[in-house]
């Protein structure tokens, strides 16, 4: 089995190589190639991986190489985690929307359609490679805005999943607070990726026990300082939502937060420096404990189920994905990409039915679904109305001046990364 992670010189790769050394039953990797176009951090990060491989046995071989076509050839699964224009460009996302007084952001809001807009194009290159490479390959999208790349990849017939590790998370969370295996939790989980609430907490499946209003009851406080969150909404609601929704739910507050903090990329890339420093130590042959505090959590947990799943070797029967609606949520069109529970295995991810969603997130899943519609034409048309209509759209913006503005901003800020503008 050959596999190919592009965006292979990320810092954050060593928790997925450790992931597939520790899960090989599950995924038996022959050989793994780590694609990335940054050749001084790839050998840093390649060397390190080697050495997580050796540590705990497993004797797969580990490719490090710049070439995209040589990385994809054969692979019979390709991670993608790219960032287009490193953290300098996230930098950006994170900061001129807050001039508007609107959230600065990665993966929501302007921030995150100037993500989409740069992230689309690159990403469909380099599918319709990996096509042209193997046909059947799987594609397994981690890349940010993952809902939005994961309906391009879907639109272009691409056999392509996308995956985040919110659900994984709040699995492994509620897990521990109720004192029994992650596996022994099954998640009802609803929405759109980064916009998902946990409407249910089944035990041993989902025909299982709902433990949520005890999970609630026992934990609520824990459980709503997490997401940042009073506990009087958390019990209002009666359902988790995700950290994501605080975006929503306390926009205010969050950017007067953000305007008296260094941004979320100035904190990742000071801590990249610390561990690609850490990678380049020969000494070093297990991911440091730093890397927790990277993100992505679980992520490598969730890769290895998920590639298992498509390519036949085993992973869990159900698995939270981002993937086409196809009537799943009747409010939605059959080909927004939502983000639920589903059956996985070698012909794809199948939701499973969902119970009808309270019009309160309904109507917002229905709005943001408008508004990804919007950004996805954008990003495969280019054009400043269509970013001013995407922007409009978005119920975290949606007044005509500051849509103008971030228009501007959003061209301004990211000029070389469009081919259009």
């Amino acid at each position: 089995m050959k596999l190919t992670v592009v965006g292979g010189g990320s810092t954050y790769t060593p928790e997925l190589i450790d992931g597939f050394a520790r899960l090989r039953d599950a995924l038996p990797v022959e050989e793994l190639v780590l694609v990335d176009p940054a050749a001084e951090r790839l050998e840093l990060v390649g060397g390190l991986a080697r050495r997580i491989f050796a540590r705990q046995g497993h004797g797969g071989r580990i490719v490090t190489t710049s070439d995209l076509d040589a990385g994809v050839e054969g692979a019979d699964a390709v991670l993608l985690q790219l960032r287009v224009g490193g953290q300098a460009a996230r930098e950006q996302d994170e900061t001129w929307p807050l001039e508007c007084g609107c959230v600065g952001q990665e993966t929501t809001g302007a921030g995150g359609l100037a993500k989409a807009l740069r992230t689309v194009p690159v990403v469909l290159d380099i599918a319709e490679r990996v096509r042209r490479a193997n046909p059947r390959a799987w594609i397994i999208d981690f890349t940010n805005p993952v809902g939005i790349v994961t309906r391009a990849l879907l639109q272009e017939g691409h056999r392509a999943v996308g995956l985040c590790n919110v659900a994984i998370g709040f699995q492994r969370k509620f897990a521990a607070l109720l004192g029994v295996a992650p596996l022994d939790v099954h998640l009802d989980h609803v929405g759109l990726n980064h916009l998902t609430w946990e409407t249910g907490v089944r035990l041993g499946g989902p025909e299982g026990e709902d433990v949520l209003p005890k999970l609630l009851a026992r934990h609520g406080d824990a459980i709503a300082d997490d997401l940042h969150l009073p506990r009087s909404l958390v019990d209002r609601l009666g359902v988790v939502p995700s950290y994501y929704l605080r975006y929503y739910y306390a926009h205010d507050e969050v950017v007067r937060e953000l305007r008296t903090k260094p941004s979320r990329a100035a904190e990742v890339v000071a801590m990249e420096r610390q561990l690609l420093q850490m990678y380049g130590d020969p000494a070093l042959d297990e991911k440091p404990a730093l890397l927790a505090r990277r993100g992505g959590a679980y992520y490598s947990e969730a890769a290895v189920d998920l590639a298992a799943a498509l390519l036949g070797g085993g992973g869990s029967p159900y698995q939270v994905v981002n993937a086409y609606n196809k009537g799943t949520l009747p409010f939605l069109p059959d080909d927004a990409v939502i983000e639920v529970q589903a059956a996985v295995g070698p012909h794809g991810p199948t939701p499973l039915p969902v119970p009808e969603v309270d019009p309160l997130y309904a109507g917002l899943m229905a709005n943001v679904t408008a508004y990804e519609e919007l950004a996805l034409s954008a990003a495969l048309r280019g054009g400043r109305d269509r970013v001013f209509r995407a922007l409009l759209a978005h119920p975290l913006i949606g007044q005509y001046a500051y849509a103008d503005t971030l228009t501007d901003q959003l061209i301004a800020h990211n000029r070389e990364h469009l081919a259009w503008a």
